[in-house]
Parts: structure tokens; C-alpha cells; sequence
């Protein structure tokens, strides 16, 4: 049987794998695979692949997940509440576009973010409203 409570530390969980599959794929810091691979002489060395591969299952993963829950027009409204929390941090002079790699950071947080809620989606909509998504119900057969 299925677990259906659905917790804060559940949704934190979710948000730290989003986090690290995020800042390991890139980062502005120069520690990402992305920078590994650039700055590799063996681009076909078989860490830099087996690496590669796994990322690329976390990221089909977190964004299947976000795309079946939140669909295009919900991740659309969330991209929109995102660019207006950094337009907003921009105008009241909480974020500077002088430092580019902060402006890289914050979009990167508010992406792993997206991603928790994206994945997470179907349990907190069950838990504001009652309603069980079709994938939910189990059958006896």
C-alpha cells in the first residue's frame, strides 16, 4: 500500500535532490559538470558519461514529474511568479544586476524550487483539496 501522508520534511527532501541535481549540472561558482566536461581533455572519459547519464535520469525525472503535474500553463504561472520575485528583488534594490553570478544563483535556486514543487505537486493539491489525482487510486483486483 502506498504512503498518502505527505509531510514539510518530504517536500524538503525534494527540494534538496532538486538542489543538488540543479548546482551539479551548473553553477556559476565553476564546480559543475558542465565546467568538468568543458574543461576536460577526455571528453568520452567514462565518469564524465556514467555522470552524465545519471544527471539526465534526475533531470527526466524532476521535469516529467513537473510536466504531468503543473502542465505547461501551471509552470508557465510559476516561471511568472518567479521572474516577478526577482524583478521585484531587482526594483527594491535587494539584488543587483552588477554581480551577474548572484542574479545566476537566485534563478538557480528559484529552478530548484520549481522542480520540488513541480514533483511534489500531486501531494500538496491532495492535501489543500481533498482531491486524489487518477494515478492515486489503487484497484483490487
Amino acid at each position: 500500500m502506498a504512503v498518502t501522508a505527505f509531510r514539510w520534511t518530504n517536500f524538503l527532501v525534494r527540494v534538496v535532490v532538486a538542489f543538488v541535481l540543479v548546482f551539479a549540472t551548473y553553477n556559476p561558482s565553476g564546480h559543475s559538470w558542465v565546467h568538468w566536461f568543458i574543461e576536460s581533455t577526455n571528453k568520452l572519459d567514462p565518469i564524465i558519461i556514467l555522470s552524465a547519464i545519471i544527471l539526465i535520469i534526475g533531470w527526466a525525472v524532476y521535469l516529467r514529474a513537473t510536466a504531468r503535474s503543473l502542465g505547461f500553463f501551471g509552470s508557465l504561472l510559476v516561471v511568472a511568479l518567479f521572474g516577478s520575485i526577482i524583478w521585484a528583488m531587482i526594483f527594491y534594490g535587494w539584488l543587483s544586476l552588477e554581480n551577474p553570478s548572484v542574479l545566476g544563483y537566485v534563478a538557480l535556486v528559484l529552478l530548484s524550487i520549481l522542480l520540488a514543487v513541480g514533483i511534489s505537486w500531486s501531494h500538496i493539491r491532495r492535501r489543500i483539496t481533498g482531491q486524489i489525482d487518477v494515478d492515486d487510486v489503487e484497484t483490487n483486483i
